[in-house]
């Protein structure tokens, strides 16, 4: 799906006429990610997409979606199979989350909601946090998760849950050598 992802994001950029230079200078990253991202399987973090997308004037979901759903969708769990996979943004770039979107083919909506399976923590990771506007609601299922916010450290295990604003410095990963499931609802203003 990854692929499929970048080659989206670069036939919107194209469609819009917005070049690589632009994208960058707007959305403040470096041409170089924005190549990555169209051109590979590799994303460093969610944060880029959302910037991406804000430029595009798209919602963050329009590079996943499949159809255009207006009626309820349901996601029935045998069916969690398209994934998304990110790298810890850190030194050694290994991926540490799989990202299992839950309403692909909900057409206009402004919510993003996911189960995200982490991988555990590898000793020696530099996390580097990132920022976009809006808020994350995150909801712990398994294991126990570390989410770095701001100046603060918080823990959460099986059953517990933040709610934040993402404009704030963050990372959330697992909080030992174990993996961990949470879902996770972002929401993006247009």
């Amino acid at each position: 799906m990854n692929k499929k992802l970048g080659t989206r994001i670069k036939q919107l950029r194209e469609s819009k006429s917005i070049s690589l230079e632009e994208m960058a200078e707007r959305s403040g990253l470096d041409v170089s990610q924005i190549k990555k991202v169209e051109e590979t399987d590799d994303f460093p973090s969610l944060s880029p997409l959302i910037k991406i997308a804000r430029v595009l004037g798209v919602r963050l979901g329009t590079f996943l979606d499949d159809n255009d759903e207006l009626g309820p969708v349901i996601s029935r769990k045998e069916r969690h199979n398209k994934t998304i996979s990110f790298s810890t943004n850190d030194t050694k770039e290994h991926k540490h989350m799989d990202y299992y979107a839950l309403s692909a083919s909900k057409a206009g909506r402004h919510m993003e909601p996911f189960i995200i399976q982490i991988s555990p923590t590898e000793a020696g990771v530099d996390f580097v946090t990132s920022t976009h506007e809006g808020e994350e609601f995150i909801y712990c299922l398994e294991g126990c998760v570390e989410i770095t916010y701001g100046n603060g450290m918080y823990l959460l295990e099986a059953g517990d849950s933040i709610y934040y604003d993402s404009i704030v410095a963050h990372h959330v990963h697992a909080a030992d050598e174990h993996a961990a499931k949470i879902l996770a609802v972002v929401y993006t203003p247009v």
